[in-house]
C-alpha cells in the first residue's frame, strides 16, 4: 500500500513538473518580456529617425498596439524584405508592419490581419520617356523588390503576356529604385501608390505610367501556425482605432497632404530650391531662431515663391508676403527688403505660435499656426469652435481641418465670432507647406541644397 502511495505521488509531480514546462504562447512570451518586437522596412512611409525621435505611419500605428497590449515597443528596421520574412519565420519578430499588401499566395506561410487601409500598385517611369499604357507597351524588363508583392502581380500577369520580362533584386530599397529610375539605370519598377505619393515630393520627374492594381488592401503580417494569441487581438485592436479616429488622424499627418501632385508645381519648387533659396537660406537659418528654418522657407516659397518684391491685390507685399499693420507690428519698415521681411514673417510666425493653446502637441501646434498665418487665429479658433460642437477633438489638426472649409457656408459662419473666411483656401494652403517643408528636409539631409551663392 505504502508503495502504491509512492507511486501515485511520483505521477502527480511528474503531472505538475509537465505542467510547468508547457511552453508559454506567444502573447504570454511578450507579457513576460514586456516589450513587442515588430520588423518594418524603413523609409519615409514606415519607419524613419527623424529630429524629434522616431517616426513613421507603421511606427506610430506599431506603437499603439504596444500601449494597447501594455508593452514596450521595439521597432526593429530592415532593407530587405526577404531577410525580415526570415526574421520572423525564425521568431525574432513578433509581426511585421511595413504596409504590405495581402496576396492569396502568402497565406501558406504567413497571417495577415485586418486591412487598415488600401493602396495600388503602379508601374513607374521617367518623366520624357515615352510612356507606357499598358503591359503591352513595355519594351524593357521590369526591375522589382525581391520577395514583393509586385513580384507575385508580375507572376501572374505573365500567365496572360509571355513576354513580360522583370529583374527581381535584393541590395536596394524601394527609394533607391526610384532613385535608378531617375537616375536611367533602370527602365520600369512597381512602387505602391502611397510610397510614390511621399517620393514624388521632391523627385517629380519620376512618372507613373499606369495602375497595375487597384484597392489592395494593407496589413499587418504574422507567422501561420497554431498560435492565434496576438493575432486574436488584432481585430478588436483596428476595430478600436476606426471608433477613435486613429486610423484617420494617422492619415492625415503622414499622407493627408500629398494626396494631389502637381508635376509643373513639383518641379518649380525643386528647381527653385537649388537655384533661388540659397540667396536667401542664411537669413531664414539667422531668423528662425527656435523655429525649423525649412518650414519658414517653406512659408515663404506658398507665399512669394521667395520672390522679395512680390506683391498681392490685397497689398500684402514681400518675401513674406506681410500686411502693412503686420509689418508695423514686428518692425519691419520696407517690406520689400527680403532681410527685414523674413526677420518680420519669422517674427510673427513666433507669435502666432505663442497663442496656440500649450497643451496642443506638436506637429498640430505648427499647422494651426500656418492655417492662422494665413487666415488669422480668429478663424482658426472659430473651425475649432465647431469642431467641438460636432463632437470631435478642437485639439487635432486633422478633425479641425474637416471644419474650416465650413467657414465658408453661412448657416455656420454666421454664428461664428469672426465670420466668414476662406477656410478651405487655408487648409490647402497647409497643405503645400507641408509638401514644401518635406521636400526641403529630404534635399537638405541628403546634401541636395547648393548654399555657395548663399548671403
Amino acid at each position: 500500500m505504502q508503495a502504491i502511495k509512492w507511486l501515485l505521488a511520483i505521477i502527480m509531480f511528474a503531472i505538475l513538473c509537465g505542467c510547468e514546462k508547457t511552453p508559454k504562447n506567444q502573447l504570454e512570451q511578450i507579457k513576460q518580456k514586456q516589450v513587442i518586437r515588430v520588423g518594418t522596412l524603413a523609409g519615409p512611409g514606415n519607419y524613419f529617425q527623424a529630429r524629434n525621435g522616431e517616426q513613421g505611419y507603421e511606427y506610430e500605428l506599431s506603437a499603439e498596439f504596444a500601449d494597447y497590449l501594455g508593452v514596450q515597443l521595439q521597432m526593429v528596421p530592415f532593407f530587405s524584405l526577404p531577410e525580415m520574412f526570415a526574421r520572423l519565420n525564425k521568431g525574432d519578430l513578433d509581426l511585421i508592419a511595413s504596409g504590405l499588401s495581402y496576396h492569396p499566395n502568402r497565406t501558406q506561410l504567413y497571417r495577415f490581419g485586418p486591412s487598415y487601409r488600401s493602396v495600388s500598385q503602379k508601374l513607374v517611369f521617367k518623366q520624357g520617356r515615352t510612356r507606357p499604357r499598358s503591359i503591352e507597351d513595355i519594351d524593357k524588363p521590369i526591375t522589382v523588390l525581391a520577395g514583393s508583392s509586385h513580384v507575385l502581380t508580375l507572376q501572374a500577369l505573365k500567365q496572360q503576356h509571355p513576354s513580360l520580362d522583370w529583374f527581381a533584386i535584393s541590395d536596394m530599397d524601394e527609394e533607391e529604385l526610384l532613385l535608378a529610375i531617375i537616375d536611367e539605370q533602370i527602365d520600369y519598377t512597381i512602387a505602391d501608390s502611397h510610397t510614390l505619393a511621399l517620393f514624388r515630393r521632391y523627385h517629380p520627374t519620376v512618372s507613373i505610367g499606369f495602375s497595375i492594381t487597384r484597392g489592395d488592401p494593407i496589413s499587418w503580417v504574422l507567422r501561420n501556425d497554431d498560435d492565434d494569441s496576438l493575432y486574436a487581438l488584432l481585430l478588436p485592436f483596428f476595430a478600436q482605432l476606426k471608433q477613435t479616429d486613429v486610423l484617420y488622424t494617422l492619415e492625415e499627418k503622414y499622407y493627408g497632404h500629398i494626396s494631389s501632385f502637381n508635376y509643373v508645381n513639383a518641379l518649380a519648387f525643386v528647381e527653385a530650391a537649388h537655384e533661388v533659396l540659397p540667396t536667401y537660406q542664411a537669413w531664414f537659418k539667422q531668423y528662425a531662431r527656435n523655429i525649423d528654418w525649412r518650414l519658414l522657407a517653406a512659408l515663404s516659397y506658398q507665399e512669394s515663391m521667395w520672390d522679395p518684391r512680390a506683391k498681392s491685390p490685397t497689398g500684402v507685399r514681400g518675401i513674406m508676403m506681410l500686411t502693412q499693420p503686420t509689418a508695423k507690428q514686428v518692425g519691419v519698415t520696407n517690406r520689400l527688403e527680403p532681410e527685414q521681411n523674413i526677420r518680420g514673417g519669422a517674427d510673427y510666425l513666433a507669435k502666432l505660435l505663442k497663442r496656440i493653446p500649450k497643451r496642443i502637441a506638436y506637429p498640430d501646434r505648427t499647422w494651426f499656426a500656418l492655417a492662422s498665418y494665413n487666415v488669422g487665429w480668429g478663424h482658426v479658433n472659430d473651425a475649432r469652435i465647431i469642431t467641438q460642437q460636432q463632437g470631435a477633438d478642437p485639439d487635432s489638426w486633422a478633425d479641425v481641418k474637416k471644419r474650416l472649409p465650413l467657414l465658408i457656408k453661412k448657416r455656420y459662419y454666421r454664428k461664428t465670432k469672426y465670420g466668414y473666411a476662406r477656410g478651405d483656401v487655408a487648409v490647402q494652403y497647409v497643405d503645400n507647406i507641408r509638401r514644401y517643408y518635406d521636400a526641403l528636409v529630404w534635399l537638405d539631409e541628403n546634401n541636395a541644397l547648393d548654399v555657395t551663392s548663399g548671403k
